[in-house]
């Protein structure tokens, strides 16, 4: 048998059961002054008054156990659980329902078979040759960075001569477009 706790649970009025007689008392207590209070014995079916509940009706009552927690947002549902979990509950899926798991795994399916490109610029025969997709964006890259250079320097006015004859057109078309009439 377990041992009974060293200061059991009260009520609001100070009463709590004895551990050794179990009846329910008043501890002993000691006064600001040093005295000891006796314990005092409370007749069984006695509630004093500050232990009586305040009386709830039935609707009020089933309005409590009713009530949302604090916190929870009108009309905010839980995610449902997944269609395989309810499936292993032993309910038996009707047609409509069956047809409509069939058409959400084939929907999961297909999702998992597209994949998105990483550069939305590469052509569909790049895929094919992923070296040849890798070679063009870097080259892509280097040309970006060239005409960020040669609009800077047509800014400024001054000219950068590049060797290769693919800048020197893009460099030109630039001078074009820049040129103010």
């Amino acid at each position: 048998m377990s041992r009974p706790p060293l200061n059991p649970e009260s009520t609001a009025a100070g009463i709590a059961l004895d551990p050794q007689t179990l009846e329910r008392v008043i501890p002993e207590s000691r006064r600001p002054d040093g005295t000891v209070r006796k314990q005092i014995k409370i007749r069984p079916g006695f509630t004093p008054q500050e232990d009586v509940r305040r009386f709830r009706g039935t609707k009020q009552a089933q309005m409590d156990s009713n009530a949302l927690p604090k916190g929870h947002i009108i009309g905010w549902a839980p995610p449902p659980t997944s269609t395989a979990a309810s499936s292993s509950n032993g309910k038996a899926l009707s047609k409509s329902a069956k047809k409509n798991l069939k058409r959400k795994e084939k929907r999961d399916k297909e999702k998992e078979k597209d994949d998105v490109p990483d550069n939305w610029e590469d052509d569909e025969d790049d895929k094919s040759n992923p070296t040849a997709s890798a070679k063009n964006s870097k080259a892509d890259e280097n040309s970006t960075k060239e005409s960020v250079k040669e609009e800077k320097s047509a800014a400024t006015g001054t000219e950068k001569v590049s060797s290769t004859p693919d800048a020197t057109t893009a460099l030109s078309s630039k001078l074009e477009k820049l040129d103010v009439k």
